[in-house]
């Protein structure tokens, strides 16, 4: 069933039969929920807890998702053709994002504690202002893409393309991580 231009509030049951349009939900609780093979398209998620729900083959288009809590999720199993979601001020620790095209992509003011961006073409992106502690880039494009203001970098550049990409001074020393270098910040 198509449920188009609706404001959802404070919800906490979710029914994975229905396809979404332009919808925005606000302040619901769907931990631990499943998402599986439900379509969103052009909606907006504000303030939900959507922990470890199952995405499996879950559509993403133009999905907007502003300070929700967000951690486990395993996106890598959503259904990749035209994935499109922005993501602002959430809490995204332990997601996965495995071999995804994410392509302009924004991260904004999130917390990525742990992902795993590993093969993922992130080109052009911008993670800015994020926590990045842990996070696992390995193979990963980055190229073009803006981590400024963003802190916890650990990046080869050997193993991860990074040309052109916007890296803050204070986050160099994540470059040189595996040399195992001390930096002195003194002159």
């Amino acid at each position: 069933m198509l449920i188009a231009n609706e404001v959802l509030e404070k919800l906490d049951v979710f029914d994975n039969q229905n396809e979404y349009e332009a919808c925005t939900f606000k302040n619901c609780d769907f931990s631990g929920g499943n998402f599986s093979t439900t379509k969103f398209i052009e909606c907006e998620f504000v303030g939900c807890n959507l922990s470890n729900v199952m995405v499996s083959e879950t559509s993403f288009r133009e999905v907007t998702f502003k300070s929700c809590k967000m951690l486990g999720i395993q996106f890598d199993t959503c259904n990749k053709l035209l994935f499109e979601a922005s993501f602002e001020s959430c809490q995204l620790d332990h997601s996965v994002f495995f071999q995804m095209k994410l392509k302009n992509i924004d991260f904004l003011n999130c917390q990525l504690v742990e992902v795993d961006f590993a093969e993922a073409d992130l080109s052009g992106g911008k993670l800015v202002g994020c926590d990045l502690t842990n996070a696992k880039f390995d193979f990963t494009n980055l190229e073009g893409a803006d981590l400024s203001k963003s802190s916890g970098l650990i990046i080869d550049p050997e193993s991860n393309k990074i040309n052109k990409a916007k890296i803050p001074l204070s986050q160099l020393s994540g470059l040189l991580a595996k040399y195992n270098i001390k930096i002195d910040k003194a002159h």
